[in-house]
């Protein structure tokens, strides 16, 4: 009898196991902190990992999710594969149309901005552009894919559907300016500071127009579906290094050739959400014209 006894208390304390090392391993799932980052440019996710080494030492598990490019990404994002994406300002702007992620934070550069706007260059001696689409009528026109910067300042100009012009997709802004040097378009519409980066290096190249408003530069955007407590806990290591100048720390802000994050929200993002609507951006876009 007492063996008996003793049985049934190994059979109860091995049930006990199993069942404390399955929530053990859910609770470990679902404190994975996923952050979606694109591939579009080699080594893109770079500069992302000492920011994940940060905060794994404060005891967040953060897993990066790779994706092809920004459509691919926005796709992933949407569908609940990630808690949240370091984008620019069009994917982060299409998310809170599509009310599926709100913005968290953004860097400010070690230069000591932390918003961007649109530039179209063209080819030195070339019309300029006036914020109309005639300049656009019969050309050629690279541009990033749902960038804000690219495709979807193309699109919002008025006009643009009426006039006779080609848009040519770009994996990022520079290939798009790299193209254009090589004569594959008449006119590219790309990120101010990639085209400030570049500019030496195509002296054949000018800009010729620009927009009139700024948009949020990399933002950290959280989906609506993430975990409140763990998402507070995301937000309270990487605001915390702001105030922090340990070896870790530093390697954060060099890596991410910045100053420090600064809040932001979706008040951030008028001009931004203003320019995705007049592209033709709704609840019901689905990440493709």
């Amino acid at each position: 009898m007492q063996n008996l006894n003793g049985v049934k208390k190994m059979g109860f304390l091995l049930a006990l196991a199993a069942v404390l090392l399955m929530v053990a391993s859910s609770v470990c799932w679902a404190d994975a902190f996923r952050i979606a980052l694109t591939q579009s440019k080699s080594g893109a996710a770079r500069k992302y990992r000492p920011l994940e080494a940060y905060l794994k030492d404060k005891g967040i598990d953060v897993k990066f999710v790779a994706a092809r490019d920004y459509p691919d990404a926005a796709k992933m994002f949407a569908a609940g594969k990630a808690d949240a994406m370091f984008c620019g300002s069009g994917v982060a702007g299409t998310m809170i149309i599509k009310e599926v992620a709100s913005p968290l934070l953004r860097p400010v550069s070690k230069a000591g901005h932390s918003t961007y706007w649109a530039v179209v260059v063209a080819p030195k001696g070339a019309e300029k552009f006036t914020g109309t689409a005639d300049f656009f009528k019969d050309k050629k026109v690279l541009a990033a894919k749902l960038a804000s910067s690219g495709e979807f300042f193309y699109r919002s100009v008025p006009g643009i559907n009426d006039v006779n012009t080609t848009y040519l997709p770009a994996a990022n802004h520079g290939a798009a300016i790299d193209a254009l040097s090589k004569g594959a378009a008449d006119a590219a519409v790309v990120k101010v500071w990639v085209w400030e980066s570049m500019k030496e290096k195509y002296p054949q190249l000018a800009m010729v127009g620009q927009d009139r408003g700024e948009n949020p530069d990399g933002t950290l955007i959280i989906s609506n579906k993430a975990d409140k407590a763990l998402v507070e806990k995301v937000s309270n290591a990487i605001f915390g290094i702001n105030d922090d100048y340990s070896a870790k720390a530093e390697a954060v802000r060099e890596a991410m050739d910045m100053r420090f994050f600064t809040k932001t929200t979706e008040e951030d993002f008028e001009h931004t959400l203003a320019l995705l609507r007049r592209a033709g951006v709704s609840k019901s876009f689905n990440f493709a014209f």
